[in-house]
C-alpha cells in the first residue's frame, strides 16, 4: 500500500512530473522522460509541464472505474 503522504499530492488536479516520478517508483530524469514520450499523461501551460491526478491515479490503480 502506498503511504498516506504520497496519496495527499494527488489531491489536487495536477501534481508535478518529478512528483508523479516519485510516485511510480522512477527518478525524476526517467519521469520527464517518460512524459516527454507520452507514456506519463501531460499538460503544457506555457513552460510548465504537470500531470492531472486522474489519470495518474489509474495508472497507480487508486481509483476504481
Amino acid at each position: 500500500m502506498m503511504a498516506e503522504f504520497m496519496i495527499d499530492k494527488l489531491e489536487g488536479p495536477t501534481t508535478t512530473v518529478p512528483i508523479a516520478g516519485q510516485l511510480l517508483g522512477i527518478s525524476r530524469n526517467k519521469a520527464y522522460e517518460a512524459a516527454a514520450r507520452g507514456e506519463i499523461p501531460t499538460l503544457r501551460f506555457g513552460k510548465r509541464i504537470v500531470v492531472p491526478t486522474m489519470p495518474l491515479r489509474r495508472m497507480l490503480g487508486l481509483d476504481e472505474d
